[in-house]
C-alpha cells in the first residue's frame, strides 16, 4: 500500500515539478548565466555569447542612465512606500473599527487596483494633473491656492512627484486589504476588555493593534519592493521619450537594453539585461534579510 502511495505521488507531482522547473528554474538559472556574457539579443544562440564575467555588472554601475534609474527606484520605494503603508494602515484601522457600509469603503478604496493601469494613467495625465481643466488646478483655483493651481504637474521638474502621487493612489487600496486581514484575525474580546479598563483609541492601536499585525506589515513591505522593483508600465505612460531620465527605472533600462529600442541606448545586449535582473532581484532579496532582522515578531498569543 505504501509502495502504491508513493507511485501516486510521484506521478501527480512530477507534471508539476516538470512545470516549475520549465516555468521558473530554468529561466532563473538562464538568466544568471546570461548575466556573464555579451549577448547579441535575448534568443541568440550560445555559440554567440561571449564570457565578460562581471563585466556587465561593472558596466552598468558607470551608466549615468541607469545610475538615475536606481535612484528613482529608491525614491518609488522609500517616499512612496512610507505615504502607501501610513494611508493603507490608517484606512485598515479605520474600517475595522466598527463603521457602517464597512465593505462598501473596502470596495471602493481597492476600486483603482481592478482598473488596468493604462486607463489609471490616462486619467491622472488628463483630467487630474492637467494645466487648463485638472482637478487640481479647478481645486486649488476654487479654494484660493493660486501657487499650487498654477504648478505646472506634468513639467519635467514635477513629472516624477506626479507619478508617485498617481502610482501610489492605486497602491493603497491593495496593502490595505493585506492590513486589514491581518487586524480581522485580532479578537474583539481584546478591544472590548481594553475599553472596560479605560483605553483609547490610540493606545488599543499601540498596544494591541500594532504588536499583533508585525507579520503583516513585513508581508506589505515585501510586497511593495517586489511591485516596485516591477515598474514598469507607469513609467513608459508618464514619459514623452523612451528613456526619460525623470521617470525611468531599472525595469525600463533592462527592456530597452534586452531590446535595442530607445536612442540612449545604442548597445543591444542582452547580458546587460540579465544583469539589471540578477541586481534587482539582490534588491528584494535585501530588503527581506533585513526587514525580517528590524521587525520580529514577538511571541504574542490572541
Amino acid at each position: 500500500m505504501k509502495k502504491k502511495n508513493r507511485f501516486m505521488i510521484i506521478v501527480f507531482l512530477t507534471p508539476a515539478l516538470i512545470m516549475f522547473f520549465a516555468i521558473f528554474i530554468y529561466p532563473i538559472i538562464r538568466t544568471l548565466i546570461m548575466s556573464a556574457y555579451n549577448v547579441p539579443h535575448v534568443t541568440a544562440d550560445v555559440s554567440t555569447w561571449t564570457f565578460v564575467g562581471i563585466d556587465n555588472f561593472k558596466k552598468l554601475l558607470s551608466v549615468n542612465l541607469f545610475r538615475t534609474s536606481l535612484w528613482n527606484l529608491l525614491r518609488i520605494w522609500l517616499f512612496g512606500g512610507l505615504g502607501v503603508m501610513s494611508i493603507a494602515l490608517l484606512f485598515a484601522v479605520i474600517i475595522n473599527s466598527g463603521i457602517r457600509f464597512r465593505s462598501f469603503f473596502k470596495a471602493v478604496i481597492y476600486m483603482p487596483n481592478i482598473v488596468s493601469a493604462v486607463a489609471l494613467a490616462t486619467m491622472w495625465l488628463q483630467y487630474v494633473f492637467n494645466n487648463r481643466f485638472g482637478l487640481f488646478t479647478t481645486f486649488f483655483q476654487k479654494v484660493g491656492w493660486e501657487t499650487m493651481a498654477n504648478i505646472a504637474w506634468l513639467s519635467p521638474e514635477m513629472k516624477f512627484t506626479s507619478l508617485l502621487i498617481a502610482y501610489s493612489f492605486g497602491m493603497v487600496g491593495y496593502h490595505m486589504l493585506i492590513f486589514s486581514s491581518g487586524i480581522e484575525r485580532i479578537p474583539k474580546e481584546m478591544y472590548e476588555a481594553s475599553t472596560i479598563d479605560g483605553a483609547s483609541k490610540p493606545r488599543q492601536f499601540t498596544t494591541i493593534t500594532w504588536p499583533l499585525i508585525k507579520g503583516v506589515l513585513k508581508t506589505n513591505i515585501i510586497m511593495w519592493s517586489i511591485s516596485s522593483v516591477g515598474f514598469f508600465v507607469w513609467s513608459q505612460l508618464f514619459s514623452t521619450v523612451t528613456a526619460d531620465q525623470q521617470t525611468i527605472t531599472p525595469m525600463v533600462y533592462l527592456y530597452l537594453q534586452t531590446f535595442g529600442a530607445g536612442n540612449t541606448i545604442t548597445e543591444r545586449n542582452a547580458g546587460l539585461g540579465a544583469a539589471v535582473g540578477v541586481l534587482l532581484t539582490i534588491f528584494v532579496v535585501v530588503v527581506f534579510i533585513v526587514t525580517n532582522f528590524v521587525i520580529k515578531n514577538d511571541d504574542l498569543e490572541y
